[in-house]
């Protein structure tokens, strides 16, 4: 049985509950069923007429925002102390936190419009914003508007695509994963260019 398959099977038994309940579930790291999947084929029940769009497009953004301010409160509250106690053991030093505050002040607001569309990120960026302490006005202002254009997203592959979804549906997931690969790599060789630059310069600081 594959995920499209979990997801028909899950709405056929429990409808409009899906989306309060199982959306959460895919931000807590639990993705049964998958968000991706779950949006749209929703989309498509909405095509086939069997869901009514308002409730059904409400509801899947309220379950996606419910596992967003979950995933961010249990971040909230565990996170920082349970980097104080086990930190050592994953070699994160003391000031980690703060320094991961620093460069998210400097480039993460924005991101959060989009990264909800990265295979893998999802599940976790709520405990990230969480752990670092982001405060709940940047989360209401742009995670949520992350989360609702991530909702809209995948809900309307299903509403207009109509009996085409599936097709359209693997493509864009394709098209993540590739992406996510591809920026992968140039992390890696930033990364890489960065740990050689530093050697450069601190071999020419020992000559001097």
């Amino acid at each position: 049985m594959n995920l499209i398959d979990v997801v028909e099977r899950l709405f056929d038994q429990y409808g409009y509950y899906v989306l309060l309940i199982g959306l959460p579930l895919d931000f807590i790291a639990l993705p049964i069923p998958p968000g991706n999947s779950t949006l749209t084929y929703t989309g498509y029940l909405v095509y086939l007429g069997l869901l009514e769009w308002l409730p059904a497009y409400l509801l899947a953004l309220t379950g996606a925002c419910l596992g967003v301010t979950i995933t961010y409160a249990i971040g909230y509250r565990f996170g920082s102390p349970l980097v104080d106690r086990f930190g050592k053991w994953l070699s994160i030093h003391p000031d980690f936190l703060e320094k991961t505050r620093k460069r998210y002040d400097k480039y993460g607001d924005k991101l959060l419009l989009f990264v909800f569309f990265v295979p893998g990120v999802r599940q976790f960026i709520g405990y990230f914003i969480g752990i670092i302490r982001l405060p709940y006005r940047t989360v209401a202002t742009y995670a949520y508007g992350g989360t609702a254009l991530w909702v809209t997203v995948f809900f309307l592959i299903g509403y207009l695509f109509g009996e085409q979804w599936k097709q359209v549906f693997n493509m864009v997931e394709k098209s993540l994963t590739r992406t996510l690969i591809l920026i992968g790599i140039v992390f890696v060789l930033y990364q890489l260019v960065r740990w050689i630059l530093r050697r450069i310069r601190r071999a020419q600081q020992n000559r001097e």
